[in-house]
Order: structure tokens, then C-alpha cells, then sequence
């Protein structure tokens, strides 16, 4: 088994790093006071292959594996995580959902756009009173000749305001079933459809976060993704590689954390030497260190088995609740470590603490991660 990146993903990641230099750490703290969405941002990145990173290069993609995808979404997290969230759900969620079950017609249609960031994504399955449950959810589809009439609304979305496209899986028949939701590629000014209120959150405030609403949205029976009814069954496709994009957000932002940590322990002085040096500190070090490390191996492992199609399910639940977990550790360690310091905004790590618990509840919670691994060994 060889764990050395290849010179593809050294390539790919230190084109990431640049990327997330340039572009992303000189407005960090900047776009986080002001909530601002730099979507100029996000348009830069589809011209660099990040918007598209999954998708074959027939298609305008950049034509890479999970491997690679995982090497970005790390590098541009340890940055600014909010940027490497966006990036994540426009290339898992909702480009990924088209690719992975639009006819040929449709990926011609909206794919290349996606992938060059011409249009960016959002993708909407949680509704106000169904978060986990997302069986009970209110949105409707109702057919009405060659349309379906869409009423209802989605939160919690990413890109739910700016976005141009979004996937939106919706109910078709009744409440619970699992066969009773559809999925339909929905395009920015559509009448009916529009975007609410911007969620005002506590971490990851430079990616926006808003409402869907759909008020008598008549949708073309052209737009759906896949059969009428199928819509629960592939989100839970897609959520399986989406995993995997949270676990790459959370290492990198725990290596962001980690990494402004051992710089300050080598810095600040007590006592006549560096705080690095003494073992309540160390010891500290060497913990975070090492569940970076057992969460890489889990997150690439999960990446390898998607790579080669083979089933995910487990180990893609398992590397995202144990990075997710990891990297809040990780970040409490971080502050801790600064002391004082750590509480202020002029120290990157109050960020990255702030930033890395939504990692424990995006795209599944922990408890959810939980259900999932259970099942499949209880099987």
C-alpha cells in the first residue's frame, strides 16, 4: 500500500495552496466580520479546475479521483474552511448529483457551466422541521401536464441565495416513503422560485447560507434527475462521497488550527523558554498530531474504495465523524494552547474553533454518522 501522494496530487495541492494564498488569506477575517460571499472568489477557482474537480475532462472538467479532491479541499480549509465549504458543495452536492444521475442531455446542459464556475451550485434537501428526518419532509411536487408545481421551502442551504443552479430533492408522494421523493435541477429565475432569509451563523459566515422558496414553481418533467420517486435513494448516494468532503474540511481545518498552534508554542516564552518545551504543551502537540494522522489514513482509505467504485458507506460515515469530531478537538487544543491570545481575533485559531463545529453537523450529524456505521455492522 503506498501512502505517498503522487506527483499529481503534490501538483494539485500545491496549486491549491497557492490558490488559498493569493486569493483567499489576504480577506480572511475581512469577509467572516462581514458575512461577505466572494463568489469572485469561487469564480477564480472554477477557472484554476476546483469547481469541477470530479468531473471528466469531456465534460470541462479537471477529470480527477477522490484523492486528489480530498488534497484541495485541505489546502484551501487550512486557509479560510468557509471557502473550502463552498467548494465542497458545489463539486459533492450538487454538481456530483447531476453527473451521477443526469441522462447525457442533461450533463451537457448544465455540467461544463458547473465545472468551469460559470454557474455555481446549491443543492437542497433539509427543510425547517426535517433535518435528520429528512423522509417527513413538506415540499411538494405536484405533476400538471409536462411541469410539476413545486411549493414549500428549503433552509440551510449553501449558495441558496447566490447560486445559479440548485438540485432540490422534493416529495412526490407520500410523507416517509422512501420512494416517494424526486430530485429536479431548478434554474436561478425560475418564477416561483426564490431565495429567503440569509442565516446569520457562528462559524463559516464567508459562505452564505439562506433559504429556498418555492411558491406554485412550475419545474419541466425534463428536470428531473433519474426516475420520479428516486430522489431519497440518490441523495444518500451523493451524501456518501459528500462525507468524504466534510472529512477533508475537517483536516484541514485542523491542520490550519494545528499548524498556528506549533508556530505559537515555538514563539511564546515562559519561564525563560518556549512553551513547545514543556510536556503539558507537548503532549498537547503530539495528541493532535496523531488524530490529524489516523483521520488522513480513514478519510484516504474511504477515497480509494469511491475511487474504485466499490460500496462506501461505512468507512465514508466513519472518516467524516471521526474528522469532524477530531477537528473540534483539535481547534478547543489549539485556543487552549495561545491562552488569552487564542480568544482574540487577531490570532487565526478563534476562527478555526468557530469554524470547525459545523463540521459535526453538516451533510449528516454525529449521531447520525453513528446510525449509519451501526447498521452497516450490525448487518
Amino acid at each position: 500500500m503506498d501512502f505517498d501522494y503522487s506527483e499529481v496530487q503534490k501538483m494539485v495541492a500545491q496549486s491549491a495552496k497557492d490558490f488559498a494564498e493569493k486569493y483567499i488569506r489576504p480577506h480572511v477575517m475581512e469577509w467572516d466580520e462581514a458575512q461577505t460571499f466572494p463568489i469572485e472568489v469561487l469564480k477564480k477557482a472554477g477557472e484554476l479546475g476546483f469547481m469541477g474537480i470530479l468531473v471528466p475532462e469531456s465534460l470541462g472538467g479537471s477529470g480527477l479521483g477522490y484523492h486528489e479532491y480530498i488534497a484541495i479541499i485541505e489546502e484551501i480549509s487550512k486557509v479560510d474552511p468557509s471557502i473550502g465549504l463552498s467548494v465542497a458543495a458545489h463539486n459533492s452536492l450538487c454538481t456530483n448529483h447531476i453527473l451521477t444521475f443526469g441522462t447525457e442531455e442533461q450533463k451537457q446542459q448544465w455540467i461544463p457551466r458547473l465545472a468551469t464556475g460559470e454557474l455555481i451550485g446549491a443543492w437542497g434537501l433539509t427543510e425547517h422541521n426535517t433535518g435528520s428526518d429528512a423522509g417527513g419532509m413538506n415540499t411538494t411536487a405536484v405533476k400538471d401536464g409536462d411541469y410539476y408545481v413545486l411549493n414549500g421551502a428549503k433552509n440551510f442551504i449553501t449558495h441558496g441565495k447566490s447560486g445559479d443552479i440548485a438540485v432540490v430533492i422534493v416529495r412526490t408522494g407520500e410523507k416517509g416513503d422512501s420512494h416517494g421523493m424526486t430530485a429536479f435541477v431548478i434554474e436561478k429565475g425560475t418564477p416561483g422560485f426564490t431565495a429567503g432569509k440569509k442565516e446569520d451563523k457562528l462559524g463559516m459566515r464567508a459562505s452564505e447560507t439562506a433559504e429556498l422558496i418555492f411558491e406554485d414553481c412550475r419545474v419541466p418533467a425534463a428536470n428531473i434527475l433519474g426516475e420520479v420517486g428516486e430522489g431519497f435513494v440518490q441523495s444518500m448516494k451523493v451524501l456518501d462521497g459528500g462525507r468524504i468532503s466534510i472529512g477533508a474540511l475537517s483536516v484541514g481545518v485542523a491542520k490550519g488550527a494545528f499548524e498556528a498552534a506549533l508556530k505559537y508554542s515555538k514563539e511564546r516564552e515562559q519561564f525563560g523558554k518556549p512553551i513547545s518545551q514543556f510536556q503539558g504543551i507537548s503532549f498537547k502537540l503530539a495528541d493532535m498530531a496523531t488524530e490529524i494522522e489516523a483521520s488522513e489514513v480513514l478519510l484516504h482509505k474511504a477515497a480509494f474504495l469511491k475511487n474504485e467504485g466499490r460500496g462506501m458507506t461505512k468507512l465514508g460515515a466513519m472518516s467524516k465523524m471521526y474528522a469532524s469530531e477530531m477537528c473540534v478537538r483539535v481547534a478547543t487544543e489549539a485556543i487552549q494552547i495561545h491562552g488569552g491570545y487564542g480568544y482574540l481575533k487577531d490570532f487565526p485559531v478563534e476562527k478555526f474553533y468557530r469554524d470547525a463545529k459545523l463540521c459535526t453537523i453538516g451533510e449528516g450529524t454525529t449521531e447520525i454518522q453513528k446510525l449509519v456505521i451501526a447498521r452497516n455492522i450490525l448487518k
